[in-house]
């Protein structure tokens, strides 16, 4: 990768449903996954809603990370994107906090009561140690533990204080 990695939050909106069942999230995550490797951009998070998507990235390519997924994904399905948000974040401030809010999004839409029900997010990969080829562990996340263990269940604690808004959490 890049000498110059940003972590960014990026966030692609629709006004229609993005998803229409579990193949066309399937075929959103595969092409996040071939052009992440593309564009060497490691994805620590994300969370597919009905109409958006959350992905948290470090790379210093993640504006065409979030770009080809997007058109690609539109060539593919005919469903447009219309808004994309590319925040750069304070890694150390808020990058936790960002995986967090990315990972609870499906709690606070009311779609689950728990972050591991959801399928369609990184929740499961780094709380609980699911296999994910999408997800690449932060080096904060590390920092959280010794072992995958430790830091499963630190990341997992961490996540059940809550989900302050990521804008108050950022510089």
């Amino acid at each position: 990768m890049s000498a110059c990695l940003v972590s960014r939050h990026v966030i692609h909106r629709s006004r229609v449903a993005c998803f229409s069942n579990a193949g066309s999230r399937l075929a959103y995550l595969e092409l996040l996954t071939v052009f992440a490797a593309h564009h060497e951009c490691a994805v620590h998070a994300y969370a597919l809603m009905d109409n958006h998507v959350h992905l948290l990235v470090t790379s210093s390519a993640g504006l065409d990370l979030a770009r080809a997924v997007r058109l690609q994904y539109r060539a593919e399905s005919g469903i447009p994107f219309e808004d994309d948000q590319v925040r750069p974040i304070h890694a150390r401030r808020y990058l936790l906090a960002c995986m967090r809010y990315i990972e609870l999004n499906p709690v606070r839409a009311n779609i689950v009561s728990r972050p591991e029900s959801y399928r369609w997010s990184s929740y499961r990969a780094n709380a609980l140690g699911y296999k994910d080829p999408i997800v690449t562990p932060h080096p904060l996340y590390y920092a959280l533990g010794r072992s995958p263990e430790a830091r499963r269940v630190a990341y997992a604690r961490f996540v059940r204080t809550g989900f302050p808004r990521p804008d108050s959490m950022s510089p």
